[in-house]
């Protein structure tokens, strides 16, 4: 019989299966895993949620709440909201404030605040799961057999517990390539930066395209920071290659260096502690920091899986139809480990919450992955839901599809005309930025030009973003949007009169900035 405990004091719970000590036992104690721990508890099933950090390749160790908390979404966006700041200096002075035309940022008074931030969050948690009668075990466990898991609190004997489901919420950790010399070593990921006390980032090199590559790489470059970002193909693959283009656009404009087609082949640091990089062309350059961002790797690899009966992806991940094994229909799983679905927080949050209703409440809710919406914090952020226009011709054809679109500058930005950054080069410095900001829809004509993607690129686009994705998922029409009144001036209220199609080979370039275009 299991050591587990219990928090509330029940009897064990009786099943088919034999007595069990939890009704449920989640691995994990991210978003999703806790999601579904208190969702289950809420509606009477007795829950454990066992939570462990391992240190990363450089030793940082958090905190309960997974990824997004620690070392992910919440740290990110406040840092990229430092960064926000770091850009609107230039606004200021503009605008009339006695601004120091070179202001100095203090980077460890950052990351104080931060986390402070993160770890009053990690409170927040603990005591959510005491509240919701969630059991909380701060160890590792693994499986024994399919209904087993075997863990070890620090201090104290090894311990087991039998469960009637079990779920795997463990998510992602940053991957370092193990075939170039020293990344492990000397490099950090996501897991580090956001805690990074020693010093300050400094010159940095970026490795990786992805969201996670460039929105770090974002908010160095807007605090001071002299950061290159290297890249082997294409930036954000997977989002709409128009609006990832005006992101690469913009960050390369305000700052941002990008090196393309190679990536580093080895690395060493010299006494002083700087890093020497030698790249896949045969180039070599000097940093402060090597930053790697070029994907995730499911934690599950200390599951002992085989002892379940159940076998994972050479990612980590699970592929599975939905949210359970086939196999082993009391094995269920949820967020970043899951093949092929969203690594985003939100759908981990409501994958768990379903997940927990259907199991203990009757709940036939199914999950959907067809609109869900997401934004980019680059400097200048990204917006989406729905379809990107290649997804959209490669579904529907480009005969059938009506996009229409529109670039301009938002009012604020077009006011103070801000300037390319130095780093373009002599013959461009001083000059006027592009119009910074893209809309686009991407319409159905045989239902109605019912909008299937829907693409913003500026100021805001999360906040942006969230209301026009339930339009979109009340599966509104061209003409819905064109009959709302907007309100101006703001950004969004360009979606309501876009009348430029691509089809039409008309400029969609916005003259001025005015409430998303227009004026009057």
């Amino acid at each position: 019989m299991g050591s587990g405990g219990n928090a509330s004091g029940d009897e064990d719970v009786e099943g088919a299966g034999g007595v069990y000590d939890y009704d449920l036992a989640v691995i994990g104690g991210g978003s999703g895993g806790m999601a579904a721990a208190k969702a289950a508890a809420g509606v009477g099933a007795k829950v454990v949620c066992f939570d462990f950090v391992k240190p990363s390749t450089q030793g940082t160790k958090w905190g309960l709440g997974g990824t997004c908390v620690n070392v992910g979404c919440v740290p990110k966006k406040l840092m990229h909201y430092a960064g926000l700041m770091g850009a609107s200096m230039y606004d200021a002075k503009k605008m009339g404030f006695d601004v120091d035309p070179h202001p100095q940022h203090d980077w460890a008074q950052l990351v104080q605040t931060v986390q402070n931030q993160v770890k009053q969050l990690n409170f927040g948690y603990r005591g959510g799961l005491r509240s919701a009668n969630v059991e909380y075990i701060n160890a590792l466990a693994s499986f024994q057999d399919p209904h087993t898991l075997a863990y070890q609190v620090r201090g104290q004997e090894p311990a087991t517990l039998r469960a009637r489901h079990i779920l795997i919420a463990t998510g992602g950790r940053p991957t370092i390539p193990d075939d170039v010399p020293g990344a492990r070593e000397h490099a950090i990921t996501s897991d580090d930066i956001f805690s990074l006390r020693t010093k300050a980032p400094g010159r940095t090199l970026c490795v990786g395209a992805s969201y996670i590559a460039l929105e770090c790489a974002g908010f160095l470059t807007e605090i001071g920071c002299d950061v290159t970002v290297a890249v082997r193909s294409i930036l954000l693959r997977g989002f709409d290659r128009q609006c990832a283009d005006k992101i690469g656009e913009m960050m390369r404009l305000t700052g941002t260096a990008f090196k393309e087609g190679a990536l580093p082949s080895s690395m060493e640091k010299g006494e002083d502690g700087r890093i020497s990089v030698t790249f896949s062309d045969g180039s070599s350059d000097v940093y402060d920091t090597v930053f790697y961002a070029i994907g995730r790797t499911a934690d599950t690899a200390g599951l002992n899986l085989e002892a379940a009966g159940i076998a994972a992806a050479k990612n980590g991940k699970f592929e599975l139809a939905d949210d359970t094994f086939a196999d082993q229909p009391h094995i269920h799983a949820v967020g970043d480990v899951l093949q092929g679905r969203p690594e985003l927080t939100p759908v981990a949050i409501k994958e768990g919450e379903i997940l927990a209703k259907r199991l203990f409440a009757g709940a036939t809710q199914a999950m959907r992955y067809d609109l869900i919406p997401t934004t980019v914090f680059t400097p200048y952020e990204y917006g989406t839901v729905g379809l990107t226009e290649e997804e959209a011709i490669a579904k529907y054809g480009e005969e059938e599809l009506e996009v229409y679109l529109k670039e301009w500058s938002t009012l604020e930005h077009g006011a103070v005309h801000r300037i390319k950054h130095a780093n373009v080069g002599a013959d461009e410095f001083d000059q006027e930025l592009p119009p910074s900001n893209l809309m686009k829809l991407i319409c159905l004509k045989a239902e109605s030009e019912r909008v299937v993607g829907f693409h913003f690129v500026g100021p805001n686009a999360g906040e942006v973003t969230q209301g026009f994705a339930l339009a979109l998922k009340l599966g509104a029409t061209k003409a819905d949007f064109d009959d709302v009144v907007g309100i101006h001036p703001t950004d969004a209220e360009g979606f309501c009169d876009l009348t430029t199609t691509r089809r039409s080979g008309e400029s969609w370039v916005a003259a001025g900035g005015c409430g998303g275009g227009r004026c009057g």
